[in-house]
């Protein structure tokens, strides 16, 4: 059987801040503009290749890719990930649904029912929505889905051959910031990178794949040269890299973390960064890591584009990029090839 290079699932990317905009300069004016990258025709645009392929292999008489998603408690962020998760899913032909659990839910029943996924062949794919209750270890979770249906990327094999610049599944937010930066075709090789931020699931697979060799087995390599700040990092050393960066991904939480002092002509800047907080007037409302208020220089329509968008609102798929993995891991494919899976 060849391989199916997009079966293992589709990874989506369901983030109302993913967002990039380019600041260029103005000739003969020294006020700076933004031109915006459209996260929502790039989304559009990947969906529509995704879904004529599975459409091409449905139509020559394989059964559709499947997707489970696993959510435990009632956090409504939460459901409101998976909900738009397997919407964007079922919209490009993927077969999905959504497994709920109580939040009461024991450690070791979430694994078995994990287990009876990794062995059911009708499965493609196994996501995880995380945050768990305080009660589960998340990376023993993590770790019992078998890697080569790890949608998320966050299995200890994938996580390791991602950092050997091996084919493997990437986690999703950090293979759509890669994407971005490919399909607007912004220049990296040897270009200076500021990666804010460190977590395992986005900034550091994120830094890994930007200071990669492009010519390695992933195929991913942006090679970049890169420097990864994080919250220990002094404000003024943080400034002086950011000012000297080609390109900045940021992904803290932190609110208005990123000035526009800190961000020097012609660079590009894609803010990952995702936090509710409440208004001067008591409304909640998401904000990203870059303080857009206090780029007066922006054009004011161009700063409107820039306003995050709840992710419950329809308008969510303006920054939503689905992405699909860019091959098996060695182990999926051999389990194919023999017949097993």
């Amino acid at each position: 059987m060849r391989h199916r290079i997009w079966l293992r699932t589709v990874s989506t990317v369901l983030n109302p801040k993913m967002r990039s905009h380019t600041y260029i300069d103005t000739l003969g004016s020294a006020r700076i503009m933004a031109r915006v990258l459209d996260g929502k025709a790039l989304a559009k645009e990947i969906k529509a290749e995704l879904k004529i392929k599975i459409h091409n292999w449905v139509s020559s008489g394989q059964r559709a890719p499947s997707l489970r998603c696993i959510i435990v408690g009632e956090d409504p962020a939460s459901h409101t990930y998976v909900k738009n998760k397997i919407a964007a899913a079922i919209e490009i032909g993927i077969e999905a649904q959504t497994l709920k659990y109580d939040e009461n839910l024991t450690e070791e029943a979430l694994i078995t029912a994990i287990e009876l996924l990794n062995e059911d062949t009708t499965v493609d794919g196994i996501l995880v929505q995380l945050p768990l209750p305080n009660n589960i270890d998340e990376r023993r979770v993590c770790n019992a889905v078998a890697p080569e249906k790890d949608v998320d990327g966050f299995h200890i094999t994938n996580v390791g051959q991602l950092c050997l610049d091996m084919p493997t599944i990437v986690p999703a937010t950090a293979l759509a910031v890669i994407e971005m930066l490919k399909r607007f075709k912004i220049e990296t090789f040897g270009r200076n990178a500021v990666v804010v931020g460190r977590s395992k699931n986005v900034g550091l697979p994120i830094a890994m794949m930007l200071h990669s060799d492009k010519n390695h087995d992933s195929g991913l390599g942006m090679d970049a040269t890169v420097t990864v700040c994080h919250r220990y990092t002094p404000p003024e050393l943080l400034q002086q890299h950011c000012r000297n960066a080609d390109i900045i991904v940021t992904a803290t939480g932190v609110p208005n973390l990123i000035k526009a002092d800190m961000i020097k002509p012609g660079a590009t800047v894609i803010d990952v960064g995702i936090t509710r907080i409440t208004d001067e007037q008591g409304k909640t409302k998401l904000v990203g890591d870059v303080d857009y208020d206090g780029h007066r220089w922006m054009d004011r329509a161009e700063r409107r584009q820039l306003q995050p968008t709840d992710a419950g609102n329809t308008d969510t798929e303006r920054y939503c990029v689905v992405l699909l993995p860019r091959g098996y891991t060695r182990g999926a494919q051999a389990m194919r090839d023999s017949g097993k899976r």
